[in-house]
């Protein structure tokens, strides 16, 4: 089997997976035309990346990839709300809540990573050898939905499902957990950019500000936010709904195994790794779970 149609086959199975979690995870979602609203959010996640793919791959950029991870999140949150007030006529609190928490964080990471990517040339080097092949380039739009899926997961349960409850409890608590991830992955991400705004800081690590409580503190705060999102699925979560732990989960493997913390500490010891500073601040500072700064 040649390298394009290796790279098919995972499209197709990648697609499999998505719709199969979501008609499960989906068991009790609203139904939107005769199907359940959860599954047309995953039908959707995949069409905007498939959609979004033929441009960019004729183009052969990636500059647009990360902002339409956010449009995915928009839409399938729409849809959601959609379907539900559809179905009952309004929006229940926590739904709303929830849809309102969803939409901040999409906007503020979409408009921080495209600004990101606008400033690096409109390029990103994870694409580099893959955006000129159009079989592997689509499987990178087909993760990119299902990352969207399993990581909305939780919020999509919320918003459609059948079930009603007063905000309780697992609300206010998952509520506070999610306030301070988002705050957190905020801040985090804005001292950085400071950081390397600064031309005397050129050729230097950050390990100020949250950096000096952990060496990924914007990973934390992503984890954390969609932990507190899957605390205040609790109350409405039954049977196979409860797949939608994966949520969080997911975003934890996808930060700590994946494409995060390991290739970017990986290219934080091949620039800084005879460095002493950078030695110490690796020995001192956990990787993730953030603790005050010793000394």
């Amino acid at each position: 089997m040649g390298k394009s149609a290796k790279s098919l086959l995972v499209v197709v199975i990648v697609t499999i997976i998505a719709l199969v979690f979501a008609h499960f995870a989906g068991a009790g979602s609203v139904e939107l035309f005769g199907t359940s609203a959860f599954f047309l959010c995953a039908v959707i996640a995949l069409l905007v990346n498939w959609i979004a793919f033929i441009p960019s791959a004729t183009a052969q950029t990636d500059k647009f990839y990360d902002s339409i991870g956010a449009v995915t999140y928009l839409s399938v949150t729409a849809t959601a709300c959609y379907a539900a007030y559809n179905a009952a006529g309004s929006l229940d609190m926590r739904a709303m809540v929830v849809a309102v928490m969803v939409a901040i964080w999409c906007v503020r990471l979409g408009t921080f990573l495209y600004a990101r990517i606008h400033a690096a040339g409109g390029n990103d080097s994870r694409f580099e050898k893959i955006r000129v092949n159009p079989p592997r380039f689509l499987v990178a739009w087909t993760l990119q939905a299902l990352w969207v899926i399993f990581t909305a997961s939780a919020a999509l349960a919320i918003i459609t499902s059948t079930a009603r409850v007063p905000l309780d409890v697992f609300f206010w608590v998952g509520a506070a957990i999610w306030l301070l991830g988002i705050v957190f992955e905020t801040v985090a991400d804005r001292q950085k950019s400071a950081f390397k705004d600064d031309a005397s800081n050129k050729g230097k690590f950050i390990n100020v500000g949250l950096w000096a409580w952990c060496r990924h503190p914007n990973y934390f705060g992503e984890i954390t936010l969609w932990f507190g999102i899957l605390v205040i699925a609790v109350p409405i979560l039954s049977g196979l709904s409860w797949l939608v732990v994966i949520s969080p989960v997911f975003v934890f493997l996808l930060l700590t195994k994946i494409s995060g913390i390991n290739l970017q500490d990986a290219q934080a010891k091949e620039r800084w790794g005879d460095d002493p500073g950078y030695q110490a601040y690796r020995a001192n500072t956990p990787a993730l779970f953030p603790r005050p700064p010793k000394g």
